[in-house]
Protein backbone atom coordinates (compact mmCIF):
# COMPACT_ATOMS: atom_id res chain seq x y z
CA UNK A 1 0.00 0.00 0.00
CA UNK A 2 2.93 2.27 0.63
CA UNK A 3 4.42 1.52 -2.71
CA UNK A 4 0.90 2.35 -4.40
CA UNK A 5 0.75 6.08 -1.91
CA UNK A 6 4.40 6.45 -3.49
CA UNK A 7 3.53 5.67 -7.24
CA UNK A 8 0.05 8.21 -7.29
CA UNK A 9 2.33 10.65 -5.46
CA UNK A 10 4.66 10.24 -8.36
CA UNK A 11 2.32 10.33 -11.09
CA UNK A 12 0.46 13.33 -9.92
CA UNK A 13 3.68 15.30 -9.70
CA UNK A 14 5.07 14.43 -13.08
CA UNK A 15 1.14 15.77 -14.70
CA UNK A 16 1.74 18.52 -12.55
CA UNK A 17 5.20 18.70 -13.98
CA UNK A 18 4.46 18.07 -17.45
CA UNK A 19 1.18 20.35 -17.60
CA UNK A 20 3.31 23.14 -16.21
CA UNK A 21 6.26 22.65 -18.72
CA UNK A 22 3.09 23.29 -21.41
CA UNK A 23 2.10 26.10 -20.44
CA UNK A 24 5.65 27.33 -19.65
CA UNK A 25 6.80 26.70 -23.40
CA UNK A 26 3.23 28.45 -24.57
CA UNK A 27 4.01 31.70 -22.78
CA UNK A 28 7.71 31.14 -23.88
CA UNK A 29 6.91 31.44 -27.21
CA UNK A 30 4.26 33.89 -27.13
CA UNK A 31 6.69 36.52 -25.85
CA UNK A 32 8.93 36.01 -27.77
CA UNK A 33 6.41 36.54 -30.99
CA UNK A 34 5.59 39.70 -29.34
CA UNK A 35 9.64 40.64 -29.18
CA UNK A 36 10.43 40.05 -32.83
CA UNK A 37 7.52 41.27 -34.52
CA UNK A 38 9.17 44.13 -36.46
CA UNK A 39 7.69 47.60 -36.66
CA UNK A 40 8.16 50.08 -39.90
CA UNK A 41 10.50 52.78 -39.82
CA UNK A 42 9.09 56.14 -40.37
CA UNK A 43 11.22 59.11 -40.74
CA UNK A 44 11.32 61.87 -38.90
CA UNK A 45 11.79 64.32 -42.18
CA UNK A 46 10.35 63.05 -45.71
CA UNK A 47 13.72 63.52 -48.27
CA UNK A 48 13.03 66.34 -50.81
CA UNK A 49 13.36 65.65 -54.16
CA UNK A 50 16.24 68.23 -54.28
CA UNK A 51 18.13 65.37 -51.11
CA UNK A 52 17.68 62.82 -53.85
CA UNK A 53 19.30 64.58 -56.72
CA UNK A 54 22.27 65.25 -54.53
CA UNK A 55 25.75 63.41 -54.47
CA UNK A 56 29.00 63.83 -52.83
CA UNK A 57 32.12 64.29 -54.67
CA UNK A 58 36.09 64.20 -53.59
CA UNK A 59 38.28 67.13 -54.06
CA UNK A 60 41.68 67.15 -53.55
CA UNK A 61 43.64 70.11 -52.60
CA UNK A 62 47.36 70.19 -50.35
CA UNK A 63 47.14 71.18 -46.84
CA UNK A 64 48.60 74.49 -45.57
CA UNK A 65 50.41 72.48 -43.06
CA UNK A 66 51.89 69.24 -44.58
CA UNK A 67 51.32 70.43 -47.91
CA UNK A 68 49.88 66.71 -48.95
CA UNK A 69 46.74 66.17 -50.56
CA UNK A 70 43.85 66.23 -48.74
CA UNK A 71 40.16 64.83 -50.02
CA UNK A 72 37.56 67.83 -49.24
CA UNK A 73 34.04 66.00 -50.02
CA UNK A 74 31.43 68.19 -51.47
CA UNK A 75 28.04 67.67 -51.88
CA UNK A 76 26.82 68.71 -55.63
CA UNK A 77 23.64 68.47 -57.06
CA UNK A 78 23.35 65.22 -60.17
CA UNK A 79 22.11 67.99 -62.58
CA UNK A 80 25.59 69.71 -62.57
CA UNK A 81 27.72 67.09 -62.93
CA UNK A 82 25.53 64.56 -65.75
CA UNK A 83 26.56 66.15 -69.00
CA UNK A 84 30.12 67.18 -68.64
CA UNK A 85 31.24 65.87 -64.94
CA UNK A 86 35.04 66.82 -65.89
CA UNK A 87 34.43 70.53 -66.45
CA UNK A 88 32.62 70.70 -63.35
CA UNK A 89 34.83 69.27 -60.97
CA UNK A 90 38.04 71.20 -62.64
CA UNK A 91 35.98 74.21 -62.19
CA UNK A 92 35.32 73.46 -58.46
CA UNK A 93 39.28 72.88 -58.33
CA UNK A 94 39.81 76.33 -59.47
CA UNK A 95 36.99 78.03 -57.30
CA UNK A 96 39.37 76.56 -54.17
CA UNK A 97 38.82 74.80 -51.21
CA UNK A 98 36.08 75.65 -48.59
CA UNK A 99 38.25 74.08 -45.93
CA UNK A 100 40.06 76.43 -44.23
CA UNK A 101 43.00 73.89 -43.27
CA UNK A 102 43.25 73.87 -47.47
CA UNK A 103 44.87 75.93 -50.00
CA UNK A 104 44.00 76.93 -53.45
CA UNK A 105 46.15 74.95 -55.97
CA UNK A 106 45.34 76.32 -59.25
CA UNK A 107 46.57 79.69 -60.59
CA UNK A 108 44.48 82.99 -60.67
CA UNK A 109 42.88 83.23 -63.77
CA UNK A 110 43.55 79.73 -64.81
CA UNK A 111 40.28 78.49 -66.86
CA UNK A 112 39.09 75.32 -68.56
CA UNK A 113 38.72 76.07 -72.39
CA UNK A 114 37.57 72.39 -73.00
CA UNK A 115 37.14 68.82 -71.38
CA UNK A 116 36.55 66.01 -72.90
CA UNK A 117 37.27 61.82 -72.62
CA UNK A 118 39.16 59.56 -74.88
CA UNK A 119 38.61 56.54 -73.65
CA UNK A 120 39.69 56.32 -70.19
CA UNK A 121 41.61 59.39 -70.60
CA UNK A 122 40.54 63.54 -70.01
CA UNK A 123 41.85 65.43 -71.93
CA UNK A 124 41.60 69.08 -70.69
CA UNK A 125 42.42 71.75 -72.33
CA UNK A 126 43.87 75.02 -70.23
CA UNK A 127 43.72 79.13 -71.02
CA UNK A 128 47.98 79.32 -70.31
CA UNK A 129 47.27 80.47 -66.98
CA UNK A 130 47.62 77.05 -65.83
CA UNK A 131 51.91 77.62 -66.83
CA UNK A 132 52.61 80.08 -63.92
CA UNK A 133 51.72 76.95 -61.49
CA UNK A 134 54.37 77.14 -58.46
CA UNK A 135 53.68 74.04 -57.55
CA UNK A 136 53.04 72.24 -60.70
CA UNK A 137 53.25 68.37 -59.14
CA UNK A 138 50.64 68.99 -56.69
CA UNK A 139 48.33 70.63 -59.19
CA UNK A 140 48.61 67.64 -61.37
CA UNK A 141 48.24 65.12 -58.38
CA UNK A 142 45.28 67.34 -57.05
CA UNK A 143 43.40 67.10 -60.88
CA UNK A 144 44.79 63.72 -61.57
CA UNK A 145 43.08 62.31 -58.19
CA UNK A 146 39.83 64.13 -58.09
CA UNK A 147 39.36 63.16 -61.70
CA UNK A 148 40.30 59.57 -61.28
CA UNK A 149 37.18 59.22 -58.71
CA UNK A 150 35.02 58.88 -61.07
CA UNK A 151 34.82 54.79 -62.76
CA UNK A 152 35.29 55.75 -66.48
CA UNK A 153 38.57 57.83 -65.80
CA UNK A 154 42.25 56.09 -65.34
CA UNK A 155 44.40 59.39 -66.80
CA UNK A 156 44.48 62.45 -67.74
CA UNK A 157 45.97 64.39 -70.25
CA UNK A 158 46.90 68.53 -69.85
CA UNK A 159 46.75 70.81 -73.05
CA UNK A 160 47.84 74.52 -72.69
CA UNK A 161 45.48 76.61 -75.06
CA UNK A 162 44.61 73.50 -77.37
CA UNK A 163 48.07 72.30 -77.70
CA UNK A 164 50.75 70.48 -75.82
CA UNK A 165 53.18 71.74 -73.73
CA UNK A 166 56.66 71.31 -72.72
CA UNK A 167 55.01 71.53 -68.46
CA UNK A 168 52.66 68.85 -69.39
CA UNK A 169 53.53 66.79 -71.64
CA UNK A 170 52.94 63.49 -69.97
CA UNK A 171 49.85 61.60 -70.10
CA UNK A 172 48.85 61.34 -66.06
CA UNK A 173 48.22 58.69 -63.72
CA UNK A 174 47.10 58.28 -60.09
CA UNK A 175 49.76 57.09 -58.07
CA UNK A 176 49.12 54.62 -55.54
Amino acid sequence: MKGKKIGIIFLILLIIILVGGYFGIQQAKKKQEETTTVEEYTPQEEITEEQERQTIVSLYFPTKETNELNPEARLIDIKEIINNPYEKLVHLLIEGPKNDKNKKIMPENTKLNKSYLEGDCVVLDFSADIVSSNEKDNMIKSIVNTLTELTEVNRVKILVDGNENSEFKEIYTREK
